[in-house]
């Protein structure tokens, strides 16, 4: 599947991301970036997606996109580049930020900003840092075509949301980001996600 930074934009600019419906003024702000990257074959748009280090505090070893925390007196822009390039050694211009998708709240306490990112045209070439990136993954696109599934814990009565992709599940908040991106860009639908549910093992 080959998308352009034309269509990618123009689908972002339709879609209107919504603001929480509720407080968010006590949770931290996060940032990712939802990049786009050439594929492997002619005419294929990938993204990227990395599995976190084993090591680290919170999440460990759980799929994500390059982000984290935004620091004080960043913009979630900003800090969302930041971490790219600390966490994969790539370097991308402001201007290369097609648009936004919902915010995510999490059961940690963060409030995640994604941005999606066009490099589909650059080389990319990561340089993982050890410390936080134990693996990089460059997907096609079309791999996040597929129907996501849904599952039931006595902890929530919200849906558990897993994206099957890369060979795993990839559950919220991850997962939700990658199935409002197909939603909105893939398909032109202005899906929410604010509704899906993270795994218990996620919350903390």
């Amino acid at each position: 599947m080959e998308l352009t930074q034309e269509s990618v934009a123009a689908a972002l600019r339709r879609f209107g991301r919504q603001e929480p419906a509720t407080d968010t003024a006590t949770r931290v702000r996060a940032a990712v970036c939802l990049l786009l990257v050439p594929g492997s074959r002619p005419h294929e748009t990938s993204f990227v997606l990395t599995r976190r280090s084993p090591r680290l505090r919170a999440h460990a070893g759980q799929w994500a996109l390059p982000g984290g925390r935004v620091d004080e007196g960043e913009t979630s822009l900003e800090a969302a580049l930041r971490e790219l390039e600390e966490e994969l050694g790539v370097t991308v211009a402001p201007d290369r930020v097609l648009g936004q998708l919902d915010d995510y709240l999490t059961r940690s306490g963060y409030r995640i900003t994604p941005h999606v990112v066009w490099a589909g045209d650059l080389p990319f070439v990561p340089v993982p840092h050890e410390a936080e990136v134990a693996s990089v993954h460059v997907l096609p696109v079309a791999d996040l075509d597929v129907e996501p599934r849904f599952i039931s814990i006595p902890e929530s009565d919200r849906p558990v949301i897993q994206v099957p992709v890369a060979g795993s599940l990839v559950h919220a908040p991850t997962g939700a980001i990658l199935h409002q991106f197909r939603e909105v860009v893939i398909h032109g639908r202005s899906t929410r996600v604010a509704a899906y549910e993270q795994p218990v093992f996620a919350w903390r």
